[in-house]
C-alpha cells in the first residue's frame, strides 16, 4: 500500500512539473509574440507598408495562439486588440470577411486622423462617446465566446501584423454592415463588398 502511494505521489509530481513547464513555455511564447507585435505595429505606423519585416520579427503561429488563449485578457496588446476586433466584427463572415476587418485596422494604423497603435485605433472615440468599432462600447462583455473563431481571428491578426495579408478592401478606412445606410457613406468612395460589410475610403488621402 505504501509503495502504491509513493507511485501515485511520484506520478502526480511529474505531471505537476510537466504542467508547470508547459505553462512557462506558453507564457514565454506569449511574451515573445507581444514584443514582436509592438515592433511590427510601430513599423507599420511609420514606414512604407510594403517593407517586409525582418525574419526575427515575424510572429509565429504558436506564439500568436499563446496570447490570450481564453479570449478574456485585458485589451492591452496589439494581438489581443486586433484579434478581438476581427472576432466581434466578422466572426460569422468567414475568413475573407475577417481578413477585411483586419485590413481596415491596419490601414488606419498611423494614417492621418488615426492613432499610431492598434489598441488606439480600436478604442478611438470612446472618450467622446462615439466609438469607431461598435463592439468596443456596446455595453456587453468583450470576452471571446467561441474558441475556433477566436483562434482564426488570432491567426489573421498574426498575418496582418507580419504583413502577410493581402488587402481585400483596396485601401479602405471605413465600413458598415450591408443592411445599414449611414449618412457618412455618401461622402466616401465604396471600394468593395466583402461578406456582410461594404468598405469605403475618403475621396482624398486624409481621413475624417
Amino acid at each position: 500500500m505504501n509503495r502504491h502511494f509513493k507511485y501515485i505521489a511520484t506520478s502526480f509530481a511529474i505531471l505537476l512539473l510537466l504542467d508547470q513547464a508547459i505553462a512557462a513555455d506558453q507564457t514565454q511564447k506569449a511574451e515573445t509574440a507581444e514584443s514582436k507585435a509592438e515592433v511590427l505595429e510601430q513599423k507599420a505606423a511609420t514606414e512604407d507598408s510594403n517593407t517586409s519585416p525582418l525574419t526575427t520579427e515575424i510572429i509565429t503561429k504558436p506564439e500568436a495562439q499563446a496570447v490570450d488563449p481564453a479570449g478574456k485578457e485585458p485589451l492591452d496588446d496589439a494581438i489581443t486588440c486586433l484579434s478581438r476586433t476581427i472576432y466581434w466584427e466578422a466572426r460569422g463572415d468567414g475568413a475573407d470577411g475577417m481578413e477585411a476587418i483586419a485590413n481596415v485596422v491596419m490601414n488606419r494604423l498611423g494614417h492621418e486622423g488615426f492613432p499610431n497603435t492598434i489598441c488606439g485605433v480600436v478604442t478611438q472615440g470612446r472618450e467622446q462617446g462615439s466609438c469607431q468599432f461598435s463592439w468596443w462600447c456596446d455595453g456587453r462583455l468583450d470576452d471571446a465566446e467561441e474558441d475556433e473563431p477566436y483562434a482564426i481571428a488570432k491567426e489573421i491578426a498574426r498575418k496582418a501584423l507580419n504583413r502577410q495579408l493581402p488587402d481585400r478592401t483596396n485601401g479602405a478606412l471605413y465600413y458598415h454592415r450591408d443592411n445599414a445606410s449611414p449618412s457618412w457613406s455618401v461622402k466616401y468612395i465604396k471600394t468593395v463588398k466583402v461578406g456582410k460589410h461594404d468598405f469605403y475610403k475618403p475621396p482624398s488621402d486624409a481621413a475624417k
